[in-house]
C-alpha cells in the first residue's frame, strides 16, 4: 500500500473550532438551522451517553483507546440521528429562534 504525502498547505487543513460548518455567505436562517441541528445533536449525544451507548464491553475489546473515542462515536451518531430528523427538537428550536430574531 503506497504512503500518501501529508497535506502541509494551510488551505488543505480543516478550519479550527467546533464544527466550523457555517459558511460566511450562509443566510441567517441557514445559520439558525445549523445551530438548531447542532443543539439537538448535543442533546442526543447526552441521551446516548446516559443510555450507555459507546461504553466499553468487558468481554472483548476495551482499553484506553476505546474509552477515548467513545465520546466521538456518540457525537457522530447523534449528529447522524439529528440530520435524519431526530425527534424534531431542532425544528422547534429553529422556529423559536427565527421568531425571536424577527422581533
Amino acid at each position: 500500500m503506497p504512503i500518501l504525502p501529508m497535506a502541509t498547505e494551510p488551505s488543505a487543513l480543516p478550519a479550527p473550532g467546533p464544527r466550523a460548518t457555517a459558511q460566511p455567505s450562509a443566510t441567517r436562517e441557514e445559520r439558525l438551522r445549523q445551530a438548531s441541528l447542532e443543539l439537538e445533536a448535543s442533546f442526543l449525544a447526552e441521551m446516548l451517553k446516559s443510555a450507555g451507548f459507546g461504553e466499553p464491553r468487558e468481554s472483548f475489546g476495551g482499553g484506553a483507546g476505546e474509552e477515548g473515542f467513545a465520546s466521538l462515536l456518540r457525537q457522530e451518531q447523534a449528529m447522524a440521528m439529528a440530520q435524519a430528523g431526530g425527534f424534531g427538537l431542532a425544528e422547534h428550536i429553529f422556529e423559536s429562534l427565527k421568531a425571536r430574531t424577527h422581533d
